[in-house]
């Protein structure tokens, strides 16, 4: 697996071609966005609004967009926090790992997230952070898998949507 930020154009956009894959990424985990409300049909997630999205969280300066390809395919993003809003939360945080429906189940979540921690270990980060929606039992379970544990509860920030908040310590 390549693991790369996302880049801009100098006008500030997504190349063409690299938003075609990404509103096809999005748009195959329509089950994942009809339980977020992200998107307003999660059925019909258009271009226009995944270059929306990922504009606004690229407009904080601590948010890094990472693309993960597979033999040249985009398979998966993340989207990682390196400071939490919270000024009282020391750890980064894992916004979204988001990989293609067609490549769930072959461990490319997994390496993704292992590839995101050893960022934030060789960053000298001592534990990471992620709130997965409590109507998303799949999401909890995968992090639980590999190490996270529940710390808490909460609504999250964007929507107000009831969260569990997970942490792995980074050793």
């Amino acid at each position: 697996m390549i693991l790369e930020p996302l880049t801009l154009t100098p006008d500030h956009d997504l190349p063409g071609p690299l938003l075609t894959e990404l509103t096809a990424l999005y748009a195959s985990n329509h089950a994942f966005y009809a339980l977020s409300g992200d998107f307003p049909d999660p059925h019909d997630i258009r271009p226009e609004q995944v270059a929306k999205a990922l504009a606004d969280e690229l407009a904080n300066p601590d948010v890094e967009v990472l693309q993960a390809r597979s033999a040249g395919q985009l398979v998966a993003i993340a989207i990682t926090l390196a400071h939490h809003p919270d000024p009282g939360d020391p750890d980064p945080w894992i916004g979204l790992l988001l990989v293609d429906a067609a490549h769930q189940g072959k461990g490319h979540g997994r390496q993704l997230a292992a590839r995101i921690e050893d960022r934030f270990r060789e960053a000298g980060r001592d534990a990471v952070r992620l709130a997965a929606l409590d109507n998303n039992p799949g999401a909890f379970a995968f992090w639980t898998t590999i190490g996270y544990e529940t710390i808490g509860h909460r609504k999250d920030r964007q929507l107000g949507r009831p969260c569990t908040v997970l942490r792995k310590i980074l050793r």
